[in-house]
């Protein structure tokens, strides 16, 4: 009846604003795509043939330095981090890619899950409605759930500001809840006829394993769908609501990035347990100078600075754990086009928030750019440092397509706790 649904709807809406105010750990993921230059933004070194452009500028963390490009950022750096020693030893582009979103190296057998999908997985809400790993940008979708499913699949948002497509009711139904409602149940019902009466005609046992399992997730994947498309929450999606001094602190409507990262503290804010916010354009072979300084370096320090501004003055900062990251670095030496080269030896990430403490520079590399100095970090100590973050259980494990546990975390957490 008409009275029932209506009771179902706000007893459903209900439950989701009770996830939203769980005190719940959540994860940014800014990605570079590209592979972004920390000998220009983290690391700076001097020298004719390594320094560069850019002056180091001190930061809010007494000691730490980073570039002038940055000037937000520094002032915010008594949050972060600077790993200036991570180790990775992959500079193909897409194989850094899937090296550093899964902390595993290609395999044609296994595919493996995205940070923000084991993330998601483990700590997100199941009744919010909002999906809980948002990819701001396509590489959280090219990554993907691997073996841990559809279900999974990370919801892409590809202009920030903009809702996504779909995510209204069609025009013909108006704003009629109760029409949706009907649509839901009629798909259920076919649903539930599918299981009484295909699922008992498969004879083998795994075969009838594996298809439930696919028909559960394409019910759980639709009824998400169809909670958001009358939730409340689906305007969380967009900014013109959102005053012009906050749009303007994130760079303004034309810097998608700094949007991205507006709506990743919107998203997380209602209780969504992963963003990740692409900011590609870093594979600078040439001219590497004048791209950051009029590109992607003022995209970056307006998006990440006000990002972490806005979760500190929000009280978001304590339960949030960001991390920047790119494919890997680039080279010391700047070559004959005044670009820099792709560089997988020894380079830098960014990390703060959830339980680290802010205001440092984890490691070190040598004068001359070319090596670790000291407390070299591997992508899997980076992992276990954001898990631990998060207040993860580093013992915990996912299992794999045929069924295999596998650990979520293999290094051991930095010394910046």
């Amino acid at each position: 009846t008409t009275e029932f649904a209506s009771l179902a709807l706000l007893s459903n809406l209900h439950a989701q604003q009770e996830a939203i105010k769980k005190k719940g750990k959540r994860l940014i993921v800014l990605w570079m795509s590209g592979g972004p230059s920390h000998m220009d933004l983290w690391d700076l070194k001097e020298g004719e043939s390594t320094g560069g452009d850019f002056k180091a500028i001190n930061t809010s963390a007494k000691g730490v330095q980073i570039s002038e490009v940055l000037p937000t950022v520094a002032s915010q750096f008594h949050n972060l981090v600077a790993i200036r020693s991570l180790v990775t030893n992959e500079g193909s582009h897409e194989r850094g890619t899937y090296l550093m979103n899964t902390a595993k190296q290609p395999n044609p057998v296994v595919q493996y899950p995205a940070m923000g999908v084991v993330v998601s997985s483990l700590i997100g809400s199941k009744e919010l409605a909002l999906p809980n790993f948002i990819g701001i940008g396509g590489t959280a979708q090219r990554v993907g759930p691997g073996f841990l499913g559809a279900i999974y699949t990370p919801f892409i948002v590809q202009n920030p500001g903009v809702p996504p497509e779909n995510i209204k009711a069609p025009a013909s139904l108006g704003d009629e809840e109760e029409r949706l409602r009907r649509r839901q149940r009629l798909f259920y019902s076919i649903e539930d006829e599918f299981s009484q009466k295909v699922m008992p005609h498969i004879k083998k046992a795994k075969d009838r394993e594996n298809l439930g399992n696919v028909a559960e997730s394409h019910s759980s994947i639709y009824g998400k769908a169809f909670d958001l498309t009358i939730s409340p929450l689906r305007t969380v999606f967009e900014i013109k609501n959102e005053n012009t001094a906050t749009i303007e602190a994130y760079g303004g409507r034309m810097n998608q990035f700094g949007m991205g990262c507006l709506l990743a503290r919107k998203l997380i804010e209602k209780g969504v347990s992963c963003v990740q916010v692409d900011l590609g354009g870093w594979d600078n072979h040439t001219n590497i100078f004048s791209t950051i300084r009029n590109g992607n370096g003022p995209r970056l320090d307006k998006g990440f600075g006000n990002l972490v501004k806005e979760l500190n003055d929000m009280g978001l900062w304590k339960d949030t754990v960001v991390l920047w990251m790119g494919e890997f670095g680039r080279t010391p030496k700047i070559n004959q086009n005044g670009g820099r080269d792709h560089w997988a030896r020894c380079w830098s990430v960014v990390v703060g928030g959830g339980s680290i403490k802010g205001g440092q520079a984890y490691g070190s590399t040598s004068k001359d750019g070319l090596d670790i100095k000291d407390k070299p970090c591997t992508i899997g100590d980076l992992y276990a440092t954001v898990y631990k973050a998060l207040d993860m259980d580093l013992s915990a494990q996912i299992r794999d397509n045929i069924g295999r546990p596998m650990n979520i975390a293999e290094g051991k957490p930095l010394d910046i706790f």
